[in-house]
């Protein structure tokens, strides 16, 4: 008789969550979202399954210290509209760290996260 090959689905239960301490002082910001989504996502474990959430939590310090290349600082632009005529909202990167600069990373995350309830479910572990 042959032997069957079965793979095996951890419950979400079973999975241990672990929590990541990320210092974002002088880190290239896409780089670093990138780093933080795959902890996120439980991209770094050998029990990842893409339909689950299995992934860790991401505390993020210094996020007003986040760095970008080039010109990117003065030319990179966030958009917000309030679905009223004229009412587009277009602010710097610079202003918003100096503003609000967790959500200068938040959004940077959220971009590489699916787009859909348990992209929604897993941007709710990161701490900035």
């Amino acid at each position: 008789m042959k032997q069957e090959k079965i793979t095996k689905y951890i419950k979400s239960e079973e999975v241990q969550k672990k929590w990541y301490l990320v210092d974002a002082k002088d880190q290239v910001l896409g780089r670093l979202a990138s780093k933080i989504a795959r902890i996120i996502r439980g991209k770094h474990k050998p029990v990842f399954t893409p339909n689950m959430d299995n992934g860790d939590f991401v505390i993020v310090i210094n996020a007003d210290k986040v760095k970008v290349t080039g010109k990117r600082e003065e030319l990179k632009t966030y958009f917000k509209h309030s679905m009223y005529p004229g009412g587009v909202k277009i602010k710097s990167f610079k202003e918003l760290l100096a503003t609000k600069p967790e959500f200068v990373i938040e959004h940077a995350v959220k971009g590489m996260l699916p787009k859909n309830r348990l992209g929604r479910k897993l941007i709710r572990k990161l701490k900035v």
